[in-house]
């Protein structure tokens, strides 16, 4: 079955550049675009797409306040949303993904990247580029003190403390590795990777691998193993 996106940008071209791409992938379906917040918010709760694909500055409601609406903690029926900007770097973003975003891409994302995260999304998991995850997560979530706080929940202190097999899957995950990496440097199987991640996410009440990832870094800033 097509993955269904909905795409929400204020500008035409790059939302015509989008569905181009989606649209060509034989396993995606783009079924609406919106050119602000406020009108992506109401075609997503009557379309239900599989993956919302929001840009963070539009006008009448920001990306931000979309991404609440959909995916915030406070959701009971949270739409996966992916974040699409430049990395300029909008601040915006961090509190995008602990709002409950699952992904973030830059708009100059290549097809396939584009495509992976979409994937990545509609089943629950998340996708940053690898080439902008640590900076991206160091940036905001070492924010200096007296910097303000961040909108979204804070990290949890595990439930139960983590194995050591579960604190290596961790620190790749917060250097921006993927499962398929993370097996191939700890010399496990793929399935070992996600059952780790899965037990690492269930003891700190962590909804997607971001907010895992935001939690590494904000653990290691406050000196925890």
């Amino acid at each position: 079955m097509s993955v269904r996106v909905l795409i929400a940008d204020d500008h035409d071209l790059v939302r015509t550049g989008l569905r181009m791409i989606l649209d060509a992938q034989p396993d995606i379906e783009v079924v609406g675009e919106a050119r602000d917040g406020a009108e992506a918010v109401a075609m997503a709760r009557e379309l239900r797409p599989d993956v919302c694909l929001f840009d963070i500055r539009m006008p009448v409601m920001d990306g931000l306040q979309a991404t609440r609406e959909l995916a915030g903690p406070d959701v009971t029926d949270p739409l996966p949303v992916v974040v699409i900007t430049t990395f300029d770097l909008d601040e915006y973003v961090y509190a995008a993904l602990r709002s409950g975003a699952r992904g973030f891409l830059l708009k100059n994302a290549g097809a396939t990247i584009l495509r992976e995260a979409v994937h990545a999304a509609a089943r629950g998991d998340a996708l940053i580029d690898p080439n902008v995850t640590v900076r991206l997560i160091e940036a905001f979530a070492g924010r200096a003190p007296g910097a303000g706080p961040v909108p979204g929940r804070a990290p949890a202190a595990p439930s139960t403390p983590l194995t050591d097999r579960e604190e290596d899957v961790l620190a790749g995950v917060a250097r921006g590795l993927g499962n398929v990496e993370i097996g191939r440097e700890l010399h496990v199987s793929l399935s070992t990777v996600k059952t780790h991640i899965a037990s690492i996410m269930a003891k700190i009440g962590a909804r997607n691998r971001v907010e895992l990832a935001i939690w590494a870094h904000e653990r290691g800033a406050r000196g925890g193993r």
